[in-house]
This record gives structure tokens, sequence and C-alpha cells, in this order.
């Protein structure tokens, strides 16, 4: 006979995600970190979630102050109201003599008088959540190891009957972590806090044991605002399928689906590789927008160019863009590197796919990417991770990856991720008749036959062109192609036609 398990949901977004519902009930639980990693602020939200379910919730400080609490709130927006906060430590009247003893300080009181207070206030409260910080003051009236875990243990063993979850905070002032007191918790929660040599804090939450159910291992990363603490899970692809039909994307040119041998299909990602300036984030763009004609939504991520900027050349090019969420829509979302997770753009993604519906996904460049993630061996894990998630999802991806340099040899990939990708379309510029022209050609494509040819890239204000294969020329991946023959072919548009053209 199986047996439901009740579940406490955290408040944190995204934490509940990560403990695959949320924390057992009537359970204790263990939450460190060092100072100024969001201890708080997540204990905080723990119970105003209780609030609003209607919980009776109970903060036990014996080191900061009601007064000081409350100062937290505020400053993320929130109110204090339906949480009993009962403070053991001493006030001022209490240092001068003047009043008798009414808070209590742990290094003026024995051990058991400041449990006992604890024990008094959960018999009266009768908090279903609950919040003790911290056990550092703890562990400074115990004196011994021996005598603090039996405290644990004791006030374990209390709450374990009253139906009561109970997060203990603990600010790591010790220095070794205490597995054994670790053992006496249902579960342990580790906040960790990073100070890089350049940007914003990083911030990673763990989960490091978590009895009677499954999480999501690993460090996860998270940010602390105003409105507290966010959790961005690590992507587990295989848990985030859908049903959908492997139909073909056009791009709204014909040459160009005729190039990828009618198209690429949902379900699929392709690669767009070439140098700066070659067309690669025009195509994937003339991808998005062709998408929202025909009534889908669809995601531009831009690393590097401005979306002001983005929105104006599509424009330029007749592209006709009816910005926002939702069917017939293109959502642009500029994203800092500097200044967002590489997490939390993977989260982006995803409520750009699960919550607004968008089927095709632009993500330029992967070089950005990169920079939100320093440490390659991690960027290709992640970037598997997600290009799975949209797969499954039935998104049709694009990435675009520009090359180092501009022609010929000296161009190399800054990072490859072409075996991850179902096709892969090459870009390239080269010299020819005094001026520099653009290249394109499918070098890979795992879902159908492709054109091997290679063509000439033009772009003016009725769109995007490809002309005939470029038959009359070799060496044109080289940068500086010369002629197969002496006369001139069709194969090459002239500046006089293609101007003519527009």
């Amino acid at each position: 006979m199986s047996t439901t398990i009740s579940r406490s949901a955290s408040g944190v977004p995204g934490l509940d995600e990560v403990l695959h519902g949320g924390l057992i009930g009537g359970k204790l639980y263990m939450l460190n970190g060092e100072p100024g990693a969001g201890k708080t602020t997540l204990a905080l939200q723990y119970l105003l979630q209780g609030v609003r379910e209607g919980d009776t919730t109970l903060y036990v400080t014996l080191g900061e102050t009601a007064s000081e609490l409350r100062v937290t709130a505020e400053s993320h927006g929130w109110s204090l109201d339906g949480i009993e906060i009962v403070e053991l430590v001493v006030d001022e009247r209490a240092l001068l003599g003047e009043s008798d003893l009414t808070m209590y300080y742990p290094s003026e009181v024995e051990l058991h008088e400041t449990t006992q207070r604890i024990l008094e206030a959960v018999e009266r409260v009768k908090p279903r959540r609950m919040v003790l910080d911290s056990l550092s003051e703890l562990r400074l009236l115990a004196q011994t190891l021996l005598r603090y875990r039996r405290q644990i243990l004791a006030l374990n063993q209390f709450l374990a009957g009253r139906n009561c979850t109970a997060l203990f905070l603990d600010d790591r002032t010790t220095e070794s972590i205490d597995t054994q007191v670790h053992s006496v918790a249902h579960g342990v929660i580790a906040l960790d806090r990073t100070v890089p040599a350049y940007g914003p804090v990083l911030r990673q939450l763990r989960i490091t044991k978590f009895r009677g159910s499954d999480f999501i291992s690993g460090r996860q990363d998270c940010i602390l605002t105003r409105g507290g603490l966010e959790v961005f899970p690590r992507l587990t692809p295989n848990e985030h399928g859908a049903v959908f039909s492997r139909d073909v994307v056009p791009s709204g040119v014909p040459a160009l689906d005729a190039l990828l041998g009618g198209g690429t299909a949902r379900g699929t990602a392709t690669l767009l590789v070439g140098p700066s300036g070659s067309g690669k984030s025009t195509i994937a763009a003339q991808y998005a927008v062709a998408a929202t004609q025909r009534g889908a939504h669809a995601a531009i991520f831009t690393f590097e160019e401005a979306k002001a900027l983005l929105l104006d050349r599509l424009r330029a090019l007749g592209l006709s863009v009816d910005e926002g969420a939702g069917p017939s829509k293109l959502m642009v979302r500029q994203i800092d590197p500097a200044e967002v997770l590489p997490s939390q753009f993977v989260n982006m993604v995803r409520r750009a796919v699960e919550a607004e519906g968008a089927t095709v996904v632009v993500i330029d460049s992967l070089n950005g990417y990169i920079n939100a993630m320093p440490e390659k061996r991690a960027l290709m894990i992640q970037l598997h991770e997600l290009l799975s998630y949209l797969n499954n999802r039935g998104v049709a991806t694009f990435l675009v990856a520009a090359q180092s340099g501009m022609l010929g040899e000296g161009l190399h990939n800054v990072v490859d991720a072409s075996y991850l990708t179902d096709a892969v379309v090459l870009f390239r510029m080269y010299e020819h008749a005094g001026a520099m022209r653009k290249a394109i050609s499918v070098v890979k494509k795992r879902s159908g036959p492709h054109e091997d040819t290679i063509r000439e890239l033009w772009f003016d204000a009725l769109g995007v062109h490809l002309g005939p294969p470029l038959k009359h020329l070799r060496g044109v991946m080289t940068g500086v192609p010369v002629e197969i023959e002496a006369v001139a072919k069709p194969g090459a548009a002239s500046n006089d036609e293609r101007a003519g053209r527009s």
C-alpha cells in the first residue's frame, strides 16, 4: 500500500523543482551557508509561503533582533505579519541592569535555559513551519560537540511528533562541517557564495542530502535580489519532453530552403558558423521572422547586438516585425553575459518555450554564451542539455557562432558545437571582381539530404538573396578564389545585376 508524501512548498522560485515538489513535511532540515549567502532570506520566504497557505509559523532568533528581521523583510517588499518572532537576545535595559532579563543572550544563559525557551515557544505557537536562527549560538552555548549534538537530537525528537517542518540555520563559523549533526537532519541545503575577479557575486545552491525523495543533484545557480532568492534548476531534458509533429520549418526564402534540402525541421538544431559580418545573424533572424508570419511564436536571445539595432536591421531588409509574446509575435531578449548566470539564461529559454509557446529559438551567439560560462567543458555539457531539451520540445533551434578572423586559413572556431547540432551552415567572406562578397553552403544535415553547392549570399531592401552555385570559381572558402575559365559565367551575380534586382 503506497502512502502519499506530504510536501511543504518552499516559496523560493525554482527550489521546489530541484526538490521534486518541495520539502517533505514534518521533518527537520539544515540550511547552511556563510554570512551573506541568503539563509535568512530563504528562511523568511519559506515562512511567508506558510502564511499564504494558512500555516502557523514561528521564527526563533538567537542573534538578530525582530526589528533587524523586519528591516530585511522590508528590503524585499515583504511584511512579516502572520509570523511569530521569538528573539532570545538581550535588550539595552538588561545590559544596564535597569530591568529583569526578558530576552536571552546565548553567552550569558545556560544552554538548557535557551533550549527550554525554544520548546516553550513551540508549545505555545504550535507551528506548522519553524525556523531556528542559528545553530552557531547553540554551539557556543554547548561548549562541547557532544553536548551540542545531544541538544540537536533532542530538538529533533521533540519536533518529530508535532507535525512541524523546521529549518535550522548554520553560518559555517566552525572550521569543519559537523557531519554527525547533519546525519540527524532529514535534508541539508547548502548556499555557496563566490566573488569572481570581475562581475557580480556568484551564488549557488546544493542539496547535499534529502531522505525519502529524489532531487536534482549538483550546483544550481541562484540570484538574490529585491523580492528574494530565486533558483535556476539545472536542466534534465528527459523530464521535459512534449509530443510534436516533425514539420519542416521554412525560412521564407525558397533558394535557402532548397540549399537545406527542403528546409530544417522542428526538433532539430542548426549551427550557423562563419566570420563576423558574413550574414549568420540575419539568416537566423529570417527563420524567426518567417515563423511569426506563419502564426507561430519565435524568440531571439542576443548576447552581442543591441536589441534596437537588430530590430532596425530587420526592418531595413523588409522584414515586418511584430514584437511581443504569443502567436505571430517575435520576442527579442538582449542578454548581458556579465550579469546573467548560465542556468539563469537556460531558464529564460525554458520560459519562452513553455510559458510563451516559442517554436523557433535563436541563440546569437555562442561566443557571448561562453563568456557567461568561461569553463569550456561546463559550457558544452550545459549546451548539450539545452539542445536536448529544445529538441524534445519540438523547437527548431538556430545557434550562431562567430569564427575568429575574416578570410582564408586564419579562421578558427572559438567554440566548436558542430557535433551537438543536426545541421551546420557555413558562411564565408571572399574577394571577387574588386568587391567583398558573402558565400553560404551546408556542410552537414542529419535529418535528410542537402545541396553540396556553394552559393553567393547578399541582402538588400527586398530581403535575403542566394545566387546560383559558384561553379566558375575555385577556392571560395580560402577567401581569394580564382576563375576556372577566363570567360565570365552567370554563377556570380555582378554588382549591376544585384542593383537591378533590388
